[in-house]
């Protein structure tokens, strides 16, 4: 395809900016052949017309599709050309802040003028054993590549940093040295990359200085060589420095600095050591106050001063030295000082006694004369004679300086070579890596030689790229097969022949130099005469004769020839030099002694370096047939030797370049100046690169990969089985022009843009499938729209009409009701009139009536009330008249009635004065008396009649009497009532009126109180209010007061709570760290054990003839037995001499101070390691305390303290009651006062007393028993401490047997307990079943749930497939399901066989032992034994009871024991046919019989020899699983069992009767217990070592490379250095891969009945190191940062967890270490625009730091144009919502990080009497006891 064709509408271009370099544009349309102007519509939206040039006709360049921008890669790029490169270095130096690109073979290094966190150990660790195409461009990809390819090709390396002052060259070099040193090592302990990095601060301190472009420039250049052995370990270093800027040393432009050595020793001047040297401040010196800036931000002078001398100390040089060197650079401060006077103009003078020079004189310990004499002076010698001449004041300052000049020159070269002096390997070199810090290429407003000299350089530098670039492409082409044209580059030879060839520029300046009288302008007339018009590259400036221009292959430079002659002589007055020789001081005149023997300023000896290239490399020192003249050779002239000498080192290596690009003059982090990048681009050789690339084929894609991105491009009858004949037959269609591509042997080669063509066709394929498919979405989504909208508007109607009708009823019945309404209203109104009139009507009427009947009334009661006056008036009158008149008439009887009874009175007293007339009287009075007795008789009678009549009468008078006293009484009270009423009127018509006058004085108050009342009830009703208000106030006050308390008071449940849980997880934390801790310091003490061994094995390897009687193996044998020996005192001495012995006999060869440096680290980490353990045991002891009486007392020992504190309650009542009738029968005896009874020798007393003794007897006997309970019980409640000889049941049986007369109650007591204990461990046993079934159960709930999940998840999106696919899924879903089912029946199906060849094998033995027994008992039993015995059922069973469980050897057997049970086992025979854990059990039976014997001796040295064996089967055959696994499994079984059998009640829990029985009795073994514990975490860390180093190549390649889902992800177009592929090949590992290895090790775990906890813990330390080197992976990946790659990894996480669950291991911890993983792939998959975006990623990744989440989104690429990358800003948002967490700053997870490992307690149910040992073991020496 015609690249016109290209430039169609809407293509974009670059186009030239003044400003910018290069401008970004659209075309607005297309392009035709022979047009000369294009419509270009700016990135601002202005529109502009593009004039193409009329003679060139030459097309702006095109700009590379979006998704090819930001790429690691420049050679990547479609379109090769200059504003595409920097287009792409500024995407990613600005919006990624990526500082490294690759740009072919070059690595682009920006200094982003910021400290960045990516270069860290773990960073290191990260790139270690990598492809450089595989990790994101990084200085540390380029040193790895140097290190691989130096020990794969067996060829030196070198890294060739270049560029300008402030690019970044010497951090850039400092880098990739302690690359070096952290990766390779020392190979001895003299700790050689130390001192490598350490020179770095003596260098720079003396060699850098500060600049206008630079704080920390280097001024010289330098070639270090880091020499390494076979192993390829660091073992030395040297190092070789160019062309040193002298002249800084006595002058600095404006803002700059001298060296920094200077400035340190000035701020360093108040220390006590410098005082002497009588050094002020930096301002004081001429020679460093001139640049006017003597301070550099953010450094501290003095501090640095520190470390300079620190540095020197490590490499070696003394104290007295360092002085010596600060002395002569205090000199040189104080010669700068020196003023002279001028006596005329051709002689000067120094005032005498000048400070400055005699302190120098002082200093440098010369003569203050003969100095002064010779700054003035200079000596000329002639042919016939010498004389002395005066010399002016401007030639003796120059001399002053050369001088100074001279003797800084002397001194660095010295330094430098003291330096390569301690950097000397000791051992032969093998090859080497050189590291290249070399100043770029330079250009100022006045460039001289030094500029010259540098600028020499960089073109012979350049041209060896070319060559190397060019040489590459070549090999490229050749081994694909590809037919090589020869491509046109730039050869910069002309510009070097100019420089240095025969009549070259530094000739003639070195013949102008020899010339008595030549000078700068004479030289630069021979230049012009000599190059000018003959010379295309050389140039004479219009308006200077003093100046010439050469065209260096980056650009123009103008050299001003002021000065050239004198830089190159560089000339120094001898007889100032022999002043210094004279010193004193014995350091200075080693600067100049031999100088004629000392090699030039550039160079150094290399110093056992054998390069292993095919070209030799020449030595760095000269002939010595020329030795006398080598000091005067000028300094081109040195120059150019040893830059040839440079050229042909790097010539005989593999160069890797690192170009530095300083991206803006101001030093301000991440800002990119276009034009000052372009410019360096176009110097350091970039841009050529480039240019190179797009002259051939730049673009190459293998086969597969170009199959797999450009798939989509071939129709189905196109795709073949031969992939690359597909892709020939695809590319003949798309690519019509056969000349832009060929195909090579592997690998397919594009010219420029032709990629870029492809990705538009793919582009404009998918852009119309995407428009299909979203046609067809949007025309599906339309329908279901119009669908929805129809139905909607359906329903609406339906609901409206409904609702008109609703409203139409609800008229109609509101009609009706107003109808009705207005019926009853109108009937209520009239009504309510009718009502009311009628009322007032019926009013008035009653009001009228009221008033007539009341007239009437009062008319009636008048003429009542004069009718009563009346009759009471008249009554009064008549009785008043009657009482007269009966009056009268009673006066005038009384009168009467007195006269006749005076008259009768008279009669009488004459009558009775005579006798006579008494007896008359008497006579006849009888009678009379007769008479009247009957008479009175009859009168009685009379009178009783009478007075029942008169009785009646009196009755009915009464009552009549009565009724008329009532009625006069009512009358009376009508009466009165009428008065008072009459009266109550005349009171009430007063009261009325007076009521009337006080309701007018009410009313008038009334009106008033009423005004007052309105007036305070307003009042009221304001205050009422504002109370209310106030209180309504104080209640929400009150409410959010008890509000807040209530909150504050949950807050501070929940912070305590939260407290209390951070407290809690802070403790286990720390309990992890010191376990850590302690973990470590064991892993660094086996390292240091190893390395022990090692250096033991190799000092016997260097003695020759070893000494009679000398034995290795007793030896070490006696060595690690005194290492684990711990009881026997004895033992320790006998081995002391023993150890003391071995330096003694390898005196010759051993290095006594490092075997001492080793034995005093060893005890010191065995100190600290004894006191971590101390410090975890008694945590753990606490621990265990705590948890022991909060869970495990209780329900175990509940029964027996229950029942024994019964029984105490039960004796303490008994002994009240006995008490209390003993009381109650001396209270008898008192009582009872007779002397007959309670005389001594009565019956009664003597009983009593007998009782009294009884029951005392029995009192006693019961208090005994209390005491024995309460100490029974005291002693349960305390720790049982570990015995020596008894366990608790023969204890209990000794204190009953103590106890007299109570024997049936102890025995009752000890079988209760027995029961109790019997019934408790069957409580457990099923409790532990139900549980564990109930588990079960879950897990199959679980499992079937989820099964249930997943199926209808399937169902559901096979629903939504067509139907073919939908049949196809099924099918492929059915077949995994029964491949699933039949992979786990074939497991069962294995574990069954296993299980029944196990049984058989047992049952053959157990047969075979039967058949022995019974044949054994028949021979033995005589019949006379038959008789006399008992007669018994004997059988095999009875006869195993007789077995204790122990296994007895003899003592000389105990080394063949090791050796057949642990050196020569086989694990994995072992694990099949055996049970697990069987070594374990034997070695432990062995212990026991040791124990039983009570020999102290056999057991240390049993457990010494298992120890000692143990390591060495791991130390020979550490690197495979099982075996580690199977010792790992079998240390910690024997572990379980010194702790299940140790009698301590703690580890006695579980156990049955007959365990406990065959505990240990004689010795405690706690501490090797803890030897074991240390031993069994050594084990696991070699285990975790070993699963790493299988896992590691897998995890890369299956987790983020392998496409599990097949055409997610595609293929980006990549660079000159391929990725790995992601299209699984053979060889290439897949998540199946690590799946299956985790399978086998789960398998493996298992079969060797490793703890299940244990397992857990393992499982979560490979989960851990899974998801940390996939995401360490995935942060230094910019190409797997993608929503597809996000995908893959959650799917591969999916089946991880699966894994998980198949396992049963979902609570093991592994899940949540692969949560950063997780979260990292939810964050490329995630939406990320909007500030809702950015919350919930800062909500969803609380697993990940900042630095992690801010460089996913930084690296976050879309793998297709429809994807969008992160914008700048959302980022900027990211980091601004996450500023407050408080995370580490490291990016990477540390991969090495190990787990603190525990091994919980798990006792064995196996009983000990039961274990059978197999015959092939090889163990028939061992008996069973």
């Amino acid at each position: 395809m015609a690249a016109s064709e290209l430039y169609t509408k809407y293509a974009r271009v670059w186009i030239p900016d003044p400003e910018e370099v290069w401008k970004s544009a659209e075309l607005l349309k297309d392009y035709k052949p022979g047009d000369k102007v294009l419509q270009l519509r700016l990135e601002e939206g202005k529109d502009l017309e593009y004039c193409l040039d009329p003679k060139t006709k030459e097309l702006p360049p095109l700009r590379n599709p979006d998704i090819l921008v930001g790429e690691n890669d420049l050679t990547a790029l479609s379109y090769l050309h200059e504003p595409a490169v920097l287009h792409n270095l500024k995407v990613r130096f600005i919006d990624s802040k990526l500082i490294y690109t690759y740009c072919g073979i070059v690595l682009v290094a920006i200094n982003p003028y910021e400290q960045l966190p990516i270069y860290g150990e773990d960073i290191i660790n990260a790139y270690s054993g990598q492809n450089m195409g595989d990790m994101d461009p990084h200085i540390f990809a380029v040193a790895e590549e140097a290190y691989k390819q130096m020990a794969r090709d067996e060829r030196n390396q070198s890294i060739i940093v270049s560029g300008e002052s402030g690019a970044g060259k010497t951090v850039s070099a400092k880098y990739a040295m302690r690359y070096f040193a952290t990766v390779s090592g020392s190979a001895s302990e003299a700790n050689v990359e130390e001192k490598v990095l350490a020179s770095n601060p003596i260098m720079e301190s003396i060699g850098n200085a500060k600049t206008t472009r630079n704080d920390n420039s280097s001024r010289f250049g330098k070639y270090i060589e880091i020499g390494f052995d076979k192993r390829y370990r660091i073992i030395g270093a040297n190092m070789r420095t160019y062309l040193l800027e002298k002249s800084r040393v006595v002058f600095q432009a404006e803002e700059e600095r001298n060296y920094h050595i200077f400035y340190q020793l000035c701020a360093s001047a108040a220390l006590p050591e410098f005082k002497t040297l009588r050094l002020g401040n930096a301002n004081y010196f001429h020679y460093t106050k001139q640049g006017g800036s003597p301070v550099i931000d953010g450094v501290n002078d003095a501090k640095e001063m520190v470390n300079t001398r620190q540095a020197c100390t490590l490499l070696g040089i003394s104290d007295s030295y360092q002085m010596g060197i600060f002395r002569i650079l205090a000199g040189i401060l104080h010669l700068g000082n020196v003023e002279f006077a001028s006596r005329d103009s051709d002689s000067c003078t120094i005032p005498p006694k000048h400070e400055p020079l005699s302190i120098f004189c002082d200093l440098m310990g010369v003569e203050y004369e003969e100095m002064a004499h010779w700054l003035c002076h200079r000596k000329l010698a002639t042919a016939t004679e010498t004389y002395i001449k005066p010399i002016s004041k401007l030639h003796a300052i120059n001399a002053r300086d050369a001088l100074a000049k001279h003797i800084y020159a002397n001194l660095f070269n010295w330094i430098v070579d003291h330096v390569n002096k301690a950097l000397h390997a000791t051992v032969k070199q093998h090859s080497f890596i050189g590291v290249l810090d070399i100043y770029g290429f330079e250009t100022f407003e006045i460039n001289s030689f030094e500029q010259f000299c540098i600028n020499y350089a960089n073109e012979k530098l350049q041209q060896q790229f070319n060559m190397h670039v060019f040489k590459l492409e070549q090999e490229e082409y050749m081994k694909e097969q590809i037919p090589w044209t020869l491509i046109d580059f730039y050869d910069n030879q002309p510009c070097i022949n100019l420089i240095e060839a025969k009549m070259g520029i530094l000739d003639l300046l070195d013949e102008e130099c020899k010339m008595p009288k030549g000078s700068d302008d004479t030289w630069a007339q021979k230049l012009y005469n000599t190059h000018l018009n003959k010379c295309a590259l050389f140039e004479k400036p219009r308006l200077s004769n003093k100046a010439f221009i050469i065209k260096h292959f980056a650009d123009k430079v103008e050299y001003q020839c002021e000065g050239f002659l004198e830089k190159n002589k560089d000339t120094v007055y001898e007889e100032q030099i022999k002043v210094l020789k004279s010193s004193k001081f014995k350091l200075l005149p080693e600067l100049f002694q031999d100088e004629e023997k000392v090699l030039s300023p550039t160079s150094a000896t290399p110093s056992g370096r054998v390069p292993l290239s095919r070209m030799a490399v020449k030595p760095a020192k000269a002939r010595p047939g020329q030795a006398s003249k080598e000091h005067k050779k000028t300094v081109g002239h040195q120059f150019r030797n040893s830059l040839h000498l440079l050229m042909e080192t790097l010539n005989a290596t593999t160069p890797h370049y690192v170009r530095c690009i300083k991206p803006n003059d101001f030093k301000f982090p991440f800002t990119f100046d276009e034009k000052r990048a372009v410019q360096q681009l176009r110097a350091c050789g970039v841009l050529e690169t480039i240019r190179i690339s797009a002259a051939g084929f730049p673009s190459r894609w293998t086969y597969q990969e170009f199959f797999s991105r450009y798939r989509v491009l071939m129709k189905q009858r196109d795709v073949l089985s031969d992939r690359k004949q597909t892709c020939k037959n695809v590319l003949e269609k798309l690519i019509l022009d056969k000349d832009k591509y060929q195909f090579g042997k592997t690998k397919i080669f594009f010219r420029a843009g032709q990629v870029a063509y492809l990705e538009k066709i793919r582009a404009d394929k998918l852009r119309a499938a995407c428009i299909r498919i979203q046609k067809t979405i949007r025309g599906w989504l339309m329908r279901k729209k119009y669908v929805r909208m129809r139905k909607a508007a359906i329903t609406i109607q339906r609901y409206v009409r409904g609702y008109q009708a609703r409203c139409y009823a609800k008229f109609l019945r509101r009609t009706r009701a107003a109808i009705t309404i207005q019926k009853f209203q109108r009937m209520y109104v009239v009504r309510k009139r009718y009502q009311c009139m009628r009322a007032a009507t019926i009013a008035l009427q009653a009001l009228l009536r009221g008033y007539m009947a009341r007239n009437k009334y009062q008319m009636m009661l008048r003429e009542h009330k004069s009718i009563i006056i009346q009759k009471h008036v008249r009554g009064w009158l008549a009785r008043v008249h009657y009482r007269r008149t009966l009056k009268a008439i009673v006066y005038l009887q009384c009168c009467y009635r007195r006269m006749m009874a005076k008259r009768e009175l008279k009669k009488l007293k004459i009558e009775a004065r005579s006798v006579e007339r008494y007896k008359k009287l008497h006579i006849g009075l009888e009678n009379k008396i007769m008479q009247l007795q009957r008479k009175i008789d009859e009168q009685n009678k009379e009178y009783k009649s009478l007075l029942e009549k008169l009785s009646n009468l009196e009755i009915t008078y009464s009552t009549e009497t009565e009724k008329l006293r009532s009625d006069v009484e009512r009358l009376r009270m009508s009466e009165e009532e009428a008065k008072n009423a009459t009266n109550r009127v005349l009171s009430l018509q007063e009261e009325i009126a007076k009521l009337r006058r006080e309701l007018h004085q009410t009313q008038s108050e009334k009106k008033t109180i009423e005004e007052w009342a309105d007036k305070y009830k307003h009042e009221t009703e304001q205050l009422v209010s504002e109370l209310k208000e106030q209180n309504t106030l104080l209640k929400t006050e009150k409410e959010e007061l008890n509000r807040r308390i209530h909150d504050q008071a949950r807050e501070i449940t929940e912070t305590m709570e939260k407290k209390l849980v951070e407290e809690t997880k802070q403790l286990e934390l720390d309990l992890n760290d010191e376990r850590l801790r302690y973990q470590n310091l064991l892993n660094e003490f086996s390292r240091l054990e190893e390395r022990y061994d090692d250096l033991k094995d190799e000092m016997n390897l260097m003695v020759n003839i070893p000494k009679p009687g000398h034995k290795r193996t007793d030896s070490t044998h006696s060595s690690n037995e005194s290492e684990y020996t711990f009881s026997s005192e004895i033992t320790e001495a006998e081995d002391l001499p023993v150890r003391m012995e071995e330096p003694s006999e390898k005196k010759a060869s051993l290095d006594m101070s490092l075997f001492l440096k080793l034995q005093k680290r060893v005890t010191e980490l065995e100190q600290e390691k004894q006191s971590l353990q101390d410090e975890l045991d008694r945590k753990e002891e606490q621990a265990l305390r705590a948890k022991a009486k909060e869970e495990e007392r209780p329900p175990i020992r509940g029964a027996e303290l229950e029942y024994e504190s019964l029984k105490r309650q039960e004796l303490e009542s008994e002994n009240k009651k006995l008490k209390n009738e003993l009381n109650e029968l001396q209270k008898a005896l008192t009582e009872t006062r007779s002397p007959e009874v309670t005389a001594p020798g009565a019956p009664a007393y003597r009983v009593l007393l007998d009782q009294l003794t009884s029951v005392s007897e029995e009192l006693e006997v019961r208090k005994e028993e209390v005491l024995i309970l309460r100490s029974q019980l005291v002693s349960q409640k305390e720790a049982i401490q570990p015995k020596n000889t008894m366990t608790d049941s023969t204890i209990l049986l000794e204190d009953v047997q103590k106890m007299k007369d109570k024997g049936e109650i102890a025995q009752a007591y000890i079988g209760l307990k027995e029961t109790n204990r019997l019934l408790e461990s069957q409580l457990q046993s099923q409790k532990k079943s139900h549980e564990n079934e109930l588990e079960s159960l879950r897990g199959e709930i679980q499992s079937l749930k989820e099964e249930n999940n997943r199926q209808q998840q399937l169902l559901a999106q096979n629903l939504q497939l067509p139907p073919e696919a939908r049949i196809e899924a099924s099918l492929q879903h059915e077949i995994t399901r029964l491949t699933n089912e039949n992979l786990d029946l074939m497991e069962q199906l294995e574990k069954q066989d296993k299980t029944v060849r196990k049984l058989k094998k047992q049952l053959k033995v157990f047969a075979k032992k039967i058949g022995e027994l019974e044949v054994g008992q028949m021979e033995n039993i005589s019949p006379g034994q038959i008789i006399d015995e008992p007669i018994r059922p004997v059988n095999i069973p009875r006869k195993e009871k007789d077995f204790q469980g122990m296994l007895e050897y003899k003592k000389e057997d105990e080394q063949k024991l090791v050796k057949n049970l642990i050196l020569e086992l086989k694990p994995r025979g072992v694990a099949v046919n055996l049970i697990p854990g069987l070594p374990a059990y034997i070695l432990f039976m062995c212990v026991r019989h040791a124990d039983y014997l009570n020999d102290d001796q056999k057991v240390r040295s049993l457990l010494t020899s298992t120890i000692n064996g143990i390591k060495k089967v791991l130390k020979k055959r550490g690197d495979d699983f099982e075996t580690v696994s199977f010792w790992l499994s079998n240390t910690c079984r024997f572990l379980h069992c010194l702790k299940q059998y140790s009698g301590e009640e703690g580890f006695m829990k579980h156990n049955t009767p007959r365990q406990n029985e065959h505990c240990l009795t004689n010795f405690d073994l706690a501490e090797y217990r803890q030897v074991l514990s240390d031993l069994a975490i050594q084990i696991y860390q070699q285990l975790v070592r070993v699963l790493e180093n299988i896992l590691q190549p897998m995890i890369v390649s299956g987790m983020l490379e392998h496409e599990t889902i097949q055409g997610v992800s595609g293929v980006k177009p990549t660079g000159l250095r391929k990725r790995t592929s992601s299209i699984a090949d053979e060889g290439t590992y897949t998540l199946d891969s690590i799946i299956r290895q985790l399978n086998s090790f789960h398998s493996v775990m298992c079969q060797h009945g490793m703890d299940p906890e244990l397992i857990k813990q393992v499982v979560k330390q490979m989960f851990y190191i899974i998801g940390a080197v996939t995401l360490n992976n995935l942060l230094l990946r910019k190409d797997m940062c993608s929503w597809s790659k996000g995908m893959q990894i959650r799917y591969n996480v999916s089946q991880l967890e699966e894994w998980l669950r198949d396992k049963n291991l979902m609570n093991s911890g592994a899940k949540e270490t692969l949560e950063p993983l997780i979260q990292a792939a939810q964050l490329l998959q995630v939406k990320k625009k909007t500030d809702e975006d950015a919350e919930a990623i800062c909500s969803m990744c609380n697993a990940l730091t900042t630095a992690q989440i801010v460089k996913v989104l930084n690296l976050y690429t879309p793998v297709n144009e429809f994807e969008e990358r992160v914008l700048v800003s959302f980022i900027r948002t990211i980091q601004m919502r996450l500023r407050d967490r408080k995370d580490s700053p490291q990016l990477l997870m540390d991969a090495k990080h190990i787990f603190p490992v525990t091994f919980p307690f798990n006792p064995s149910s196996l009983a000990l009497e039961t274990i059978q040992i197999p015959a092939s073991l090889g163990l028939g020496f061992i008996s069973r006891v």
